[in-house]
């Protein structure tokens, strides 16, 4: 008994628009104060892009496989690079700026005045 699995181009693509279609649906649903976490997460996800394209990329035969497989890579690549840095400046935008709040009183500021009656 064998189970031997063709993949034609129309599955393929059939296969494709379905992840791009939930992932759509999931990411739509994140809230805003998760987006740094998943986008340190897809990150990695791009990581596995590039070594799937340089796995294409060596295993090329043809011209436009090869063109394929470089164009995957130059994405990937491109696309990790660019979240990093987004990455990067999201975090940038909570970190403190170095100067320490003065803890307690100083000079009036903070006290409660009562004023007295006549």
């Amino acid at each position: 008994m064998s189970f031997d699995i063709v993949m034609t181009g129309f599955v393929a693509l059939y296969i494709f628009m379905l992840a791009g279609f939930a992932g759509w649906v999931i990411i739509g649903n994140v809230p805003a104060i998760l987006h740094t976490p998943l986008m340190s997460g897809s990150n990695f996800v791009h990581g596995i892009v590039v070594v799937g394209g340089l796995f294409a990329l060596f295993n090329a035969v043809t011209p436009l496989e090869q063109g394929a497989g470089f164009f995957a890579v130059l994405l990937g690549a491109g696309n990790a690079a660019g979240g990093y840095a987004v990455t990067d400046r999201m975090l940038a935008m909570f970190k403190t700026s170095g100067v320490k709040p003065k803890l307690g009183h100083s000079r009036g500021h903070g006290r409660v005045h009562h004023l007295k009656k006549s």
